[in-house]
Parts: structure tokens; sequence; C-alpha cells
């Protein structure tokens, strides 16, 4: 899936806490290097140096010894003090394509600045950040120390998150006061992060740690697109409190009157399994027809999903799915575009999507 790619792992989580120790990253890092084929480089920073040499001890032990320093490098530093010769280091490896993985697996929510990840997006273009963020511990944070809430919001590169609100004016009067502050958090980042491509689950813990926010940015949709398709794939691990179709983020895009709806939403946990999937194909069948007839030259595949991508859990595939629903329903043609003639083959990117003069579901004739 992500062919000709750099891997650059940041390792925030520190000592021999029970998801942050030197054997668990050896884990993670031994998986990523069975992933990623021994002609693609994996760079590992990890700040604290004694966990730094027990993770190069425990990959040693694993048996990733032949590989430390030919194509696995383990850096004792912090991300930041290296983030820009990493940066370049990229661009020099990959001067073309300038494809890299940041992986930013924060033990909490405040060790990457919103700048930082705007930076790499900005001067990478085939770059992709992958960001785990504990929502649940920063909301606990804000609720039992909230007079510091602001230095900690600057820190992290969203001071106005709150909209000049302050956070005891906020748990006050709103009804449900988590979700309207994750909502505010979750655009901001999106915003400051400054990618045109972006998607947003959740992990669960079953350790009693909360939620985690994973966050993947990108500059192109078909990097969404494989990341949301892992969603899919591994759904004993990933939920969203959204809706399915186009309405994913319904339940962070809080409005106050909306209270019931929104909130019913947020306790309808979206699993990614053969319900969600079904789910979100139905949504997209319900509200691409009418996105359709409203432009008379219709679309391409390309420039529905590029357009729409960032609003749903659905994968290019479900989009599809509820394409060929949607033609054999005769709502709409598909214009292919190599020979320029309706089609039934399976909707490439380039083919264009119009009415079909046969319609009776969403317009009058």
């Amino acid at each position: 899936l992500w062919a000709g790619m750099l891997w650059l792992l940041h390792l925030y989580r520190r000592g021999y806490r029970i998801n942050g120790s030197p054997q668990a990253e050896a884990v993670m890092c031994a998986r990523l290097a069975i992933a990623v084929p021994p002609d693609q480089e994996i760079v590992v920073t990890q700040a604290d140096r004694t966990a730094a040499a027990c993770l190069r001890l425990a990959l040693t032990q694993r048996g990733y010894s032949d590989r430390i320093d030919k194509d696995l490098f383990l850096l004792n530093s912090e991300f930041e003090s290296n983030a820009d010769q990493l940066i370049e280091h990229v661009r020099r490896k990959m001067p073309r394509s300038q494809r890299a993985i940041f992986l930013l697996d924060q033990y909490g929510y405040s060790e990457v600045p919103t700048e930082r990840i705007a930076r790499i997006i900005q001067s990478l273009p085939g770059s992709e950040v992958i960001l785990t963020f504990a929502i649940d511990a920063l909301l606990t944070y804000f609720s039992e120390r909230s007079e510091i809430t602001r230095g900690l919001l600057q820190k992290m590169g969203i001071p106005e998150v709150l909209r000049g609100r302050s956070f005891e004016d906020i748990k006050r009067s709103e009804t449900d006061w988590r979700l309207m502050v994750q909502s505010c958090l979750y655009q901001e980042l999106v915003e400051r992060c400054q990618a045109k491509y972006y998607t947003l689950f959740f992990i669960r813990s079953d350790r009693g740690h909360g939620d985690y926010w994973l966050i993947h940015f990108s500059q192109n949709p078909r990097a969404r697109d494989v990341m949301t398709r892992i969603h899919w794939q591994n759904n004993n691990h990933f939920i969203h409190y959204g809706g399915p179709g186009l309405d994913m983020f319904r339940a962070l895009g809080y409005v106050s009157k909306n209270d019931d709806q929104v909130i019913g939403y947020q306790h309808s946990l979206f699993e990614f399994d053969e319900d969600a999937k079904q789910a979100s194909t139905d949504g997209l069948v319900a509200q691409i027809g009418p996105m359709i007839y409203a432009d008379s030259d219709g679309m391409t595949f390309g420039e529905l999903f590029a357009t729409t991508c960032n609003l749903s859990p659905a994968s290019a595939d479900i989009y599809r799915d509820a394409i060929d629903i949607l033609r054999g329903h005769r709502e709409i043609e598909v214009i292919s575009s190599s020979t320029s003639k309706a089609t039934q083959a399976r909707i490439q990117d380039g083919d264009r999507i119009v009415i079909s003069d046969q319609r009776n579901l969403f317009l009058p004739r």
C-alpha cells in the first residue's frame, strides 16, 4: 500500500509505562520492520536515553540486529530537535516523490504542535502524518485544571480553539460540553495543520486509558483512501461516533439546538463492521444522486471522491458500490474516460457520472 516510502517514527512515550515501555515500543517497531521491505528506511527517534537503549536491545533480541543502522535507524533525540534535518533527509532520499510517513506516537496531546505538522505537510507534498492524540486525557485535564488551559493550548498551537470562551463557561452552559470541545478541537487541528485530506477515528483503549484519536493528514486523496481502508480492515480496533455516508462528523459538528440528535450519534458507535458498511453505502446512495443532479455536466468519480471523502468514513470501494446501485436503479450513467460512452464496468477515477434520462427517484420528470 505504501510502496517507495520512507518511514519516520517518533516515540514520545517514556520509561516503563503500561503502553509505553521499550518492550511495547520494540513490538511496534518489529511489526513495522516486518511490514516495510528492506529497500525502505525506518527512522525511529526516542528522546529518553534509557528507553532508547532498551529499545535497541529489545530489537536485537528479536532478531533485527542486521537491519539496525542499515535501513532501521534508532536515534536517541527529541523529534523537534531533528525535524528539519529529517525533512531534508526525505528530500535527498526521495527527491521526486518526497514520500514519507511520519508516525508521531505521542503519549498525551501536547508534544506535537500544529505548526510542526503543517511544516511537514507543506515542505513534503508527498508526505503523510499519523498522529495519536489522547482526547479523553485532554478533556479530563481541562476539567480538573481549567485555570491553566490557555497556556496548554498555546503550546499545542491552537490558542483560539475555545473561540474566546472560558472552559468554565462551556462546562456551565453546554448540555454536552465534552462533545462541544471535541468539535472545536477537531476543526482547529484540521485548519492549523493545513492538510487537504484528513481522517479522524477513535481508538478505544481496553486498559482504562480512555479514547485516543488517530488522525491521518495528507495532501492526496489516494493516501486518505488507503488509511480509510485500513480502518475497515481492522474494525476490531477503530470506532467513530459520527454518522455514515457524508455525515461522518455530525457528532463532532456540534450544534446546541440539535443536542438529542447529535448525542444519539455519539452513543451509536460506528464500528466499521458489515452493518456500518451497509449504512455507509445506503447513505451515499441517498446523497450522491442529488449532488450529480445539481450539475448538468456531472462530475468525475475522482472529483466526487476528492471533494467529499473528508466527510465520510467510506473508502473509495464503498463509493463505487453506491455508484453501482445508483446505476442499477438507472438514476445515473457512467461515461468511460477511454471510450466516451456509457459503461457498466467498475467506475474509475476519470469516468464521468451524469444524470440518466431514465431517472425517477430524486427529481421529477
